[in-house]
């Protein structure tokens, strides 16, 4: 499986373009449809232009695969809603909750409610289990208490006391979600959650972030394993060259194998 940093370089490579003058289009909307939106998001590298347009709408503890090949965007789309690459220049409107992201800094948009958890995970070295999460509750508002994040996660209980990165990848995962359930989150975006891991290991993992859906959680989901993430989807959204070729039900692209085999197939 390409990790995020083959899709930048694949997007790379792509005949530089003139940056567009979006000064005319700013605060074209001016309440947002859904309880997450994200509508004309566009972004660059450098002068690689990765995000060209970018629009859909979540609901409010509904799941939403973004899906496609590698290199259309998936990451970087990610990365420009929680606003965390400072050399990255963006354009568009981001909603959650009423409250307008776009202009907001990575640690303004986490404190009104929104939590990434990256492709690697990001475990902080030398912390225990309980320590990253202890850290991540520092700053209010606190979220889940750490007793019920180890009712969700057995396992991180057992191993409260281990370093957080000698943990199994599996549970390195399970760390970084139940890291961002300790903040007071309404979206949680998601990277690669699948990657590297045992079939056994990602059915936990779905079961955990049903449950999240069940607390009114929203969730976006990347991931390259496509039908696995349409299986636990409700709605699905599509890339390619970082454009939007689908937004719709995840059941419909599990039953259109002409539209997998499209965008989706390797």
């Amino acid at each position: 499986m390409a990790d995020s940093s083959m899709n930048e370089t694949l997007l790379s490579e792509q005949p530089k373009v003139k940056r567009k003058d979006f000064s005319k289009n700013r605060n074209h909307a001016a309440t947002a449809p859904a309880y997450f939106s994200v509508w004309d998001l566009h972004a660059y590298y450098g002068e690689s232009y990765i995000v060209q347009g970018i629009s859909f709408n979540v609901h409010e503890g509904e799941i939403l695969a973004l899906l496609g090949r590698n290199g259309a965007g998936k990451t970087s789309t990610l990365r420009a809603i929680a606003r965390m690459d400072e050399p990255m220049l963006t354009h568009g409107e981001i909603w959650l909750d009423h409250q307008h992201l776009h202009d907001r800094k990575s640690y303004e948009a986490a404190q009104l409610g929104m939590a990434l958890v990256p492709e690697d995970r990001s475990i902080i070295q030398g912390l225990t289990v309980e320590e990253n999460l202890q850290l991540a509750q520092i700053a209010p508002p606190l979220g889940w208490s750490l007793d019920r994040v180890y009712d969700l996660f057995p396992r991180l209980k057992e191993r409260r006391k281990q370093e957080g990165t000698t943990l199994s990848g599996g549970e390195q995962q399970m760390l970084a979600i139940a890291r961002a359930l300790v903040r007071d989150i309404k979206v949680l975006l998601l990277d690669e959650p699948y990657e590297g891991l045992a079939p056994v290991i990602v059915d936990e993992i779905e079961k955990t972030l049903n449950i999240i859906k069940e607390q009114g959680i929203t969730t976006v989901i990347v991931e390259q394993n496509a039908v696995r993430a349409l299986q636990l989807a409700d709605r699905a959204v599509i890339l390619d060259t970082g454009s939007v070729v689908y937004d719709g039900s995840a059941d419909e692209v599990l039953e259109n194998e002409a539209l997998r085999n499209e965008y989706l197939a390797i």
